[in-house]
């Protein structure tokens, strides 16, 4: 019985969209055909012990492709009968894919998401993404933005063969009609507060500083107005102290990250989603996706959304609406609009 394995860096307990999407990829093979090879990482044994098919954990925090590890996913391979090999993330681990074939894998496919824009732009980077296009069977790409942006580092076999694979949402766990009064309750807000809603990592691509600064303008309009910000992150400390001199901090709250089976609870305690996210570090550094904005969308909330690469393209798709993330002035219109809706 031939196999799949994954090999990657971007799986649970790690929290982000990226170990979201390759979860959720993972979940939906049967079982019997699946064996997951990743990193080592607090909380780990009570993940492995949840699913249904095997997750081999490398003694490292973060697989790099060395020799060791080449040969401890090759090992991998010959013991559970895996023919077929996915990257979750193809920079830089499908640098793997090449010694793999001469182990006897046959299928390799890499997927690609936003890192791998500034691999496409700079060089000894961009030479290993081609290599890495030549030796997979399939590159696959979550959105045209980044297509646009990683093709060009490609051979052309290699761009002939990239192909569409984006996240999805399971519309019967994000839906409308969730009870999300016990998330009101444990953040204490009021029934009658209007809760606008922010998920993501705390880090400056995600732009939830600029919301804090839009906040004033907001609560001045609308009262009953409460920002949450839900995630971790290293952007964390300067955004609490933003909120707190923003002279509105009452009228925001924060939240550390939650278990994405949680999550659908969490939307429903808000009447609208919003994140900035905006492309940093001269273009090497955009959104890619933003499945949050499906998600949210999905439980019957408005969306809102900074236009920053491929997230554009998904806020479109929602009909939500694209702000410039750089305008907090800008952030402020659009988030009483969509209050009053």
């Amino acid at each position: 019985m031939s196999r799949t394995l994954v090999v990657t860096n971007d799986f649970p307990p790690r929290l982000g969209g990226i170990e979201n999407f390759v979860f959720s990829l993972c979940e939906a093979m049967p079982a019997d055909d699946v064996v997951v090879y990743t990193a080592r990482m607090v909380g780990s044994k009570a993940v492995d012990r949840a699913v249904a098919y095997p997750v081999v954990r490398d003694r490292a925090k973060m697989l790099l492709p060395t020799r060791r590890v080449a040969r401890a996913v090759a090992a991998v391979a010959r013991t559970y009968g895996c023919d077929r090999v996915i990257f979750g993330a193809a920079a830089p681990l499908g640098l793997l894919a090449r010694g793999l074939r001469r182990a006897g894998i046959r299928h390799v496919m890499a997927i690609t998401h936003g890192h791998e824009v500034w691999w496409a732009r700079v060089p000894g980077a961009r030479q290993a993404l081609r290599r890495i296009g030549d030796d997979a069977d399939l590159v696959t790409y979550v959105s045209r933005f980044c297509r646009d942006q990683i093709a060009p580092a490609m051979s052309p076999a290699a761009r002939a063969r990239m192909q569409p694979l984006s996240p999805s949402v399971d519309g019967s766990r994000f839906h409308p009609g969730v009870d999300g009064s016990g998330w009101r309750r444990r953040l204490h807000l009021d029934p009658e507060t209007r809760v606008v809603l922010s998920a993501s990592r705390l880090v400056r691509r995600k732009g939830q500083d600029v919301l804090i600064k839009a906040w004033p303008r907001v609560v001045a309009a609308e009262p009953l107005a409460h920002l949450v910000i839900v995630g971790d992150g290293p952007s964390g400390r300067r955004l609490r102290r933003l909120a707190r001199g923003s002279g509105v901090g009452h009228a925001i709250t924060f939240a550390p990250s939650v278990a994405w089976e949680d999550m659908p609870a969490v939307y429903a305690m808000a009447e609208v989603f919003v994140l900035p996210c905006r492309t940093r570090l001269w273009g090497l550094e955009p959104e890619a996706f933003g499945i949050v904005f499906l998600e949210a969308a999905a439980s019957g909330l408005p969306v809102v959304g900074g236009a920053s690469g491929g997230a554009s393209e998904v806020v479109d798709r929602v009909g939500g609406v694209i702000v410039d993330p750089r305008s907090s002035r800008a952030w402020s219109s659009a988030v009483l609009a969509a209050i009053r809706r």
